[in-house]
C-alpha cells in the first residue's frame, strides 16, 4: 500500500521561500511519474510540475518557472520541491501525486490530475503580500 506524505508548508511574505517534500512510504516500486499541483478554493487543481524520475525529464508550469526546482532522492524516496521568490497567487493547498505508467513515458510529464492514482492529503502554502 503506497502513501504519499507531503511536509514544508507554511506562510511566508511575499520574495521568501519554502521547501516542500513528499515522502513516499510503501510500495513504490512501479511509480514512474510524480508531480506536484495545488488548488486554491474555487478553482481545479492546476499541475506545478511534472518529473519523470528515470531520466530526470521536468515540465514546470509558465507561472512558476525560474523559481521552483523539483528535485528527487531516490534512496530516501523523496520528492522535494523548492520554491523561491513566492508570490501572493501561489497561495494554494500543494499536493504530491504519483502514477505508475504502463508503458513507461516521460511524456507523463505534461499530464493533468486525472492521470495520477497516488496523492498525498496536501500542505498548505501562503504568501502574504
Amino acid at each position: 500500500h503506497l502513501q504519499l506524505v507531503e511536509s514544508g508548508g507554511g506562510s511566508v511574505q511575499a520574495g521568501g521561500s519554502l521547501s516542500l517534500s513528499c515522502v513516499l512510504s510503501g510500495d513504490s516500486s512501479a511509480i514512474n511519474c510524480m508531480s506536484w499541483f495545488r488548488q486554491t478554493p474555487g478553482k481545479e487543481r492546476e499541475k506545478v510540475v511534472g518529473l519523470y524520475p528515470d531520466e530526470g525529464n521536468t515540465n514546470y508550469t509558465e507561472a512558476v518557472k525560474g523559481r521552483f526546482t523539483i528535485s528527487q532522492d531516490k534512496a530516501k524516496k523523496t520528492i522535494s520541491l523548492q520554491m523561491n521568490s513566492l508570490k501572493p497567487e501561489d497561495t494554494a493547498m500543494y499536493y504530491c501525486a504519483a502514477a505508475a505508467v504502463v508503458p513507461p513515458t516521460p511524456s507523463c510529464i505534461n499530464w493533468g490530475p486525472s492521470h495520477f492514482g497516488y496523492w498525498g492529503r496536501g500542505t498548505q502554502v501562503t504568501v502574504s503580500s
